[in-house]
């Protein structure tokens, strides 16, 4: 078997955005938030299903579910690859916009139904040492919990480190999916629920169509065209701070042996540097 990277914008709307395999996101979902007995969810309607973009290129959106759980509760799950700002705002601003879409002009705020939003983060973004943190609004004194309909809970891969045989919660197992399939040959044996099975056999691009293998592959290379723009971003920001910290040192009257200790410029640059003052 050959896995897909499960954090691939096209692989992970094709998995967890799947119409036709709604077991997979239900099983999620039940495993994320704890849900056991009468209070799992049985069925869910996914509002935006996965297609293959009709132009390689163009970014897949969130993924958004719907999920009939008795009380139509709505969830918002997104895999976020890096750490952007505003991040923190974003999620409220979404999960909130979201929540308060329910309503129409002239309807009764009673009908509005909690929205729960689960981010996938390949980032560390809290101070907690757990993998799984959930986040509801309670009173700061009593921890009353009265302000029941935003709800927000993260996975954050990279504090997740346990290997297969460590694995004891289905969580655990969805996780463990999640960050390491694309490593793995096989379904791991303690893969035993039938949600998380039918997400592996989903995830091997041999069973993908040619349409869904291209965007994948497109998909892989944008991720990496950003990340080599940022570290550009970043070197060039590191030359022109080191730049500025030459002049300085040039004024202060150093010579160029010093600044070039004191920097990491060259001899040749900070001479240069030089020419430029006069």
């Amino acid at each position: 078997m050959q896995f897909a990277d499960i954090k691939n914008d096209i692989a992970f709307r094709k998995i967890f955005g799947n119409g036709a395999k709604t077991e997979i996101l239900t099983s999620f979902l039940n495993a994320v938030l704890k849900l056991e007995g009468k209070k799992k969810i049985v069925s869910i309607i996914i509002l935006n299903p996965y297609q293959v973009p009709i132009v390689l290129g163009a970014k897949s959106t969130i993924l958004d579910v719907k999920a009939k759980d008795g009380n139509n509760n709505e969830y918002i799950v997104e895999m976020q690859l890096t750490d952007k700002i505003g991040f923190a705002k974003r999620v409220v601003y979404y999960s909130a916009k979201s929540y308060s879409a329910q309503l129409s002009v002239g309807e009764d705020f009673s009908i509005l139904k909690p929205t729960i939003f689960i981010g996938i983060l390949n980032f560390e973004f809290l101070e907690t040492q757990n993998y799984l943190s959930r986040h509801l609004i309670l009173d700061a004194e009593t921890h009353e919990y009265k302000l029941k309909d935003l709800d927000f809970n993260f996975i954050e891969l990279p504090k997740f480190n346990k290997t297969e045989q460590e694995l004891d919660t289905l969580i655990d197992k969805w996780v463990y999916f999640i960050k390491n399939a694309e490593s793995l040959t096989v379904i791991p044996a303690n893969a035993n629920d039938i949600g998380l099975k039918s997400a592996y056999i989903e995830a091997d691009r041999h069973n993908w169509t040619k349409a869904d293998l291209e965007a994948y592959d497109y998909a892989l290379l944008r991720e990496m065209d950003e990340k080599t723009e940022k570290m550009f971003a970043e070197q060039k920001g590191e030359i022109k701070a080191k730049t500025e910290i030459a002049k300085n040192f040039i004024v202060l009257g150093l010579d160029n042996d010093t600044i070039a200790k004191g920097t990491g410029l060259t001899i040749e640059e900070i001479e240069k540097l030089r020419q430029e003052k006069q």
